[in-house]
């Protein structure tokens, strides 16, 4: 199996088996969403169907949802859960304190509720995800479909007096139509190419009729957990402030990822 795997997805694979670790029997457990996410997702499914883990999991979209299930993890959502001991996620951006930007697959806002309703969380990511100042990945907001465009306009307005480089912003879309969210709402990118002041920008977008949330994650994340495309893992601990080195090694027998698309 390893053996198909770019360097990449290596680093995905090792990052999310380490960031499995955090996970203990009769935890309650906030379920990320996107390409990073769905390994651990699959790693902990195995411990569930091969190691006798118990757990039960709070997905942050339908689609981690459905592939929970799949994997033999017993699924709640966060009204029966109430709270949880660990979030695990993945990020889009992360930088040295980590801050995060998230919500490139569309699902920021039940990742951020989830992840505030938790005791720890914790990201999990390749090195390429590490960046000196948050922006160069676009920043979704989301937003309500109703007068969207005055959304934008109000949000490309409010940019000007903001710290960042730059202004323009565009609609996501699925095809010829506007991608929408799992609470109905659209997604709107803001190509920023550096924030300068994550903090203030979150605040001030929040503060906009039609936008519901934003992707920058601020003093929500604990750990991170670093994947390298050789094996190697770092986890950074930003409370404990320290940093561990390991590494992994593949199993090439293992074929829990061969149905894995990204």
């Amino acid at each position: 199996m390893t053996g198909e795997l770019s360097p990449i997805d290596k680093a995905k694979f090792v990052a999310a088996k380490r960031a499995a670790d955090y996970v203990e029997d009769g935890m309650r457990v906030g379920l990320g969403t996107g390409s990073t996410a769905a390994w651990l997702v699959r790693c902990l499914g195995e411990q569930v169907r091969d190691g006798g883990l118990r757990f039960k999991g709070v997905p942050t979209s339908t689609r981690t949802a459905d592939l929970a299930r799949e994997v033999g993890i017993e699924v709640i959502s966060l009204d029966e859960a109430k709270w949880l001991d660990v979030t695990i996620d993945g990020a889009d951006e992360f930088d040295g304190d980590l801050n995060l930007i998230k919500g490139g697959g569309g699902a920021l806002l039940q990742e951020k509720i989830v992840a505030t309703a938790s005791d720890q969380m914790v990201v999990i990511a390749d090195i390429g995800k590490e960046v000196e100042h948050l922006g160069a990945f676009p920043l979704p907001i989301e937003v309500i479909p109703f007068g969207w465009q005055t959304t934008q306009a109000l949000v490309e307005e409010t940019l000007i007096s903001m710290d960042v480089l730059g202004r323009q912003s565009s609609l996501r879309m699925n095809g010829d139509h506007p991608f929408v969210t799992d609470e109905g709402n659209y997604i709107m990118d803001l190509h920023l190419q550096r924030i300068g002041n994550p903090r203030q920008l979150s605040l001030v977008i929040n503060q906009m009729p039609g936008v519901v949330e934003n992707g920058l994650f601020i003093d929500i994340c604990d750990a991170v957990v670093i994947g390298y495309g050789d094996g190697r893992v770092e986890v950074r601990d930003i409370n404990e402030g320290t940093v561990e080195q390991e590494r992994l090694d593949f199993l090439e027998t293992d074929n829990l990822f061969t149905d894995l698309a990204d």
